[in-house]
């Protein structure tokens, strides 16, 4: 089968040199009325970049976001062979197209899965549809989707980072146990009674924080593939928030530190009351850590028409606040406040579990000039009913 193509004549499947190709139509007339002129789709809002070739393996398409991933100019593309117009290679070396070989390889395959491929010494993510007229008929479009690694390259970095803190967080600890045990399992007997309960109680506190750290990765483990469960029982806000007063007061703290506001009556609450209860534990204690002053806890029905039935809950100090270029930042892994410590893990997942139950929590400044953090959690319907 031959393909007129600008005065040229070519045999479909095969690319002779693309010299006299260069005046090819631009993106915007090659490829709507082609491509996506029935649907009402212009190649030039898709997000990711867009490259086809016809049948004899010249490019007809390439969108706004291929020229911008590639450095590639459309005209430059259009009407030439998809391998001199893309010359993608693997990390190996090898030319792309003719390793992969779509027009003339299995009549079977229908495309090549993404993959991280070289062009012009940068990388792009590159994935393949084969168009066939049948199922094992010849390649009629060959359709390729292009992504940069600016995305993949941040995810990259955030895993480094936890890996970083993971290991940083988890070397005190293990070798204060490791430390201790050692030292008590050779010299047992040169130890007092109150020796030996001081080394125990500080091998225990720190058995306690390499737990709560492998807890809070399993957190984010479970936000991040959104497999968090919520199961959900009747709440009493009311006596969680109470609950948790009386552990910082029993931990150490004064009991005029903290102030209690209820604004009652309070709808009915169906939620996790474990999850509830590591939310309330984390804003107290970033409260009481980062703060200064009273600490004040306000429960009440959420009041704004435009929101569902639910309780919300806000805590605030009198400490110097959150500056307010840090405030967008505040949920995000990592984020520490003005004084260092802990793994800055707490906030990301207390905003995980609130926006799986369905609710929303903001950061903002206290009336008296701390930081406020607020969140509402709708009634919702207990576990067995859903």
């Amino acid at each position: 089968m031959s393909v007129r193509t600008s005065g040229t004549a070519v045999t479909a499947g095969s690319c002779p040199s693309d010299a006299p190709e260069r005046g090819r139509p631009t993106a915007a007339a090659a490829g709507p009325e082609a491509l996506g002129a029935g649907l009402g789709l212009d190649p030039d809002d898709l997000p990711d970049g867009l490259v086809v070739a016809d049948e004899t393996g010249r490019v007809i398409c390439f969108n706004t976001a291929a020229a911008r991933i590639t450095d590639i100019a459309p005209g430059d593309a259009l009407g030439r062979c998809l391998e001199h117009a893309l010359p993608l290679q693997d990390i190996e070396g090898r030319r792309w197209w003719r390793l992969t070989d779509p027009y003339g390889g299995l009549a079977i395959r229908r495309g090549q899965p993404e993959r991280n491929l070289l062009l012009g010494g940068r990388e792009v993510l590159v994935s393949a549809r084969y168009v066939r007229s049948r199922p094992t008929g010849p390649v009629q479009r060959l359709v390729i989707a292009l992504r940069g690694t600016e995305a993949r390259r941040r995810t990259e970095l955030s895993h480094a980072e936890l890996i970083a803190t993971v290991a940083h967080e988890l070397r005190s600890p293990l070798t204060s146990v490791k430390g201790f045990t050692a030292t008590l399992l050779q010299k047992w007997e040169r130890f007092t009674d109150d020796q030996k309960r001081l080394m125990l109680e500080t091998v225990d506190a720190d058995a306690n924080r390499v737990t709560r750290l492998i807890a809070e990765l399993l957190d984010i483990s479970r936000i991040d593939s959104g497999r968090l469960e919520v199961r959900r029982q009747r709440v009493d806000m009311s006596a969680a928030v109470r609950r948790h007063v009386q552990a910082q007061t029993t931990a150490g703290q004064r009991p005029d530190r903290f102030l209690i506001r209820m604004l009652e009556p309070l709808p009915d609450l169906w939620a996790d009351p474990d999850k509830v209860d590591q939310v309330l534990g984390n804003l107290l204690e970033n409260a009481v850590r980062h703060g200064e002053g009273t600490v004040t806890i306000e429960v009440g029905p959420v009041v704004d028409a435009t929101s569902a039935e639910g309780t919300c809950v806000t805590v605030s100090d009198e400490g110097p606040g959150i500056p307010e270029e840090s405030m967008s930042r505040v949920f995000t892994r990592f984020w520490r406040g003005s004084k260092r410590g802990g793994t800055g893990l707490g906030l990301y997942i207390v905003k995980g579990i609130v926006e799986a139950h369905g609710g929303t929590i903001t950061v903002g400044r206290a009336p008296a000039g701390g930081a406020q953090f607020r969140f509402s959690l709708p009634v919702a319907a207990p576990a067995f009913m859903n």
